[in-house]
């Protein structure tokens, strides 16, 4: 065939559309992440990018979703509501097929509304309150059956039956305490005590005391960021001599603000670093070749891994790179994980493993593992 008939060809070609599909089938699938790099609780922000750039980077070494690449676009929230509005938006103008993140209960609260209004999938993976089930949330995490419902019944049978509530005054933590009174009542245990920080202290002599005088067995604390120095200080003037802490969203990430304090607490969490499980020895591993050999490796990049594994799954399950399909697939998709199987219900939360650990030098160790504990989110998705 003579050279300018080739050409004549490959424009014929081009002119119809082939040549275009090729270069379409190229253009990367963009996921918005919404997540604090600034304002106070970065290092969980900085936990979850973690996961995502990991996942990312094995999901496009093996050829990508449907043959294209994914791509992971980054806001900074700066844990203020305000900011995570606006960075949701942006992601959304530009052409993000879902969204990853927040990390706070106020943050999430604010840019539901938008994921609802846009129609845009939202990847919610840190630990939370749950009682809200939208078509467009799904729940990466755990909800309090999973972790505080796991966690009760085992520091009341262990350490004793006495509680004192010691929270940030946050939606979270109020939320979360009024989880946990029935379910202490229910155990047959006693709340002798419930407090709420502001966010402004820090010398907790005046709450410690009144902590000590209260004389819990148990200390369920959820407290995060600017409130987790209360551990020091309350380790130093001997207050877990007598009283055990049941740590709520405790992970690796926190352990270095302790300076060595704080050994022996308790807390359920969907992942353990230390664990010889050989799939989650090779996730650290892979991690932290990653992110550099000493990097902490929380369940917060574990779960934020998780999303975007999923996420693949169901646009392969789908065929297609669409909201409303991907949102079709993700409901009842079974998806493997470091720590096991996974399984998202028809409510959007999931069914997954989940252990008991403690406090042990830096680390988190495992006490004892607790297998596959479903969901009881407080909703279902019929009721909207």
């Amino acid at each position: 065939m003579a050279l300018w008939s080739i050409k004549r060809m490959a424009l014929a070609l081009l002119v119809c559309g082939v040549g275009l599909s090729s270069t379409r089938a190229a253009e990367p699938i963009r996921v918005g992440a919404v997540l604090p790099f600034s304002g106070g609780v970065e290092l969980y922000g900085q936990q979850a990018k973690l996961g995502l750039d990991l996942a990312a980077k094995e999901i496009n070494a093996a050829g990508g979703i449907l043959g294209r690449p994914i791509e992971v676009i980054y806001a900074d929230d700066k844990t203020r509501p305000p900011s995570a509005e606006d960075a949701m938006r942006k992601l959304i103008a530009d052409g993000v097929v879902a969204v990853v993140g927040p990390i706070t209960s106020a943050n999430l609260n604010a840019v539901v509304p938008i994921a609802e209004s846009s129609k845009t999938p939202l990847l919610y993976a840190t630990n939370y309150e749950g009682g809200k089930c939208s078509r467009y949330v799904f729940s990466f995490s755990t909800v309090p059956n999973q972790d505080m419902g796991q966690l009760l019944p085992y520091m009341n049978q262990t350490f004793g039956n006495t509680y004192f509530l010691l929270g940030a005054d946050r939606v979270w933590p109020h939320q979360m305490f009024d989880i946990a009174k029935p379910l202490i009542e229910k155990l047959g245990g006693k709340v002798v005590g419930t407090q709420y920080t502001l966010g402004t202290e820090t010398d907790f002599t005046p709450l410690i005391a009144q902590v000590a005088a209260a004389k819990p067995k148990v200390l369920l604390f959820a407290l995060k960021g600017d409130g987790i120095d209360f551990i020091r200080q309350a380790d130093e003037k001997g207050l877990f001599k007598e009283t055990t802490v049941a740590f709520l969203g405790l992970s690796e990430i926190d352990l270095g603000i302790f300076r060595g304090k704080g050994q022996d607490m308790y807390t359920a969490v969907p992942s353990v670093a230390t664990s010889d499980d050989p799939a989650m020895t090779a996730f650290v591993a892979k991690v932290r070749a990653r992110g550099g050999a000493d990097v902490l490796v929380s369940n917060y990049v574990m779960t934020h891994y998780n999303t975007l594994i999923a996420l693949k799954a169901a646009i392969e399950k789908a065929g297609k790179v669409d909201k409303e399909a991907i949102i079709d697939a993700l409901a009842g998709l079974v998806f493997p994980s470091p720590t096991g199987t996974v399984t998202i219900d028809q409510n959007h939360y999931v069914t997954m493993n989940m252990f008991i650990a403690r406090t042990q030098g830096s680390e988190l160790v495992t006490v004892r593992a607790l297998g596959q504990i479903a969901p009881q989110p407080g909703c279902k998705l019929a009721d909207r």
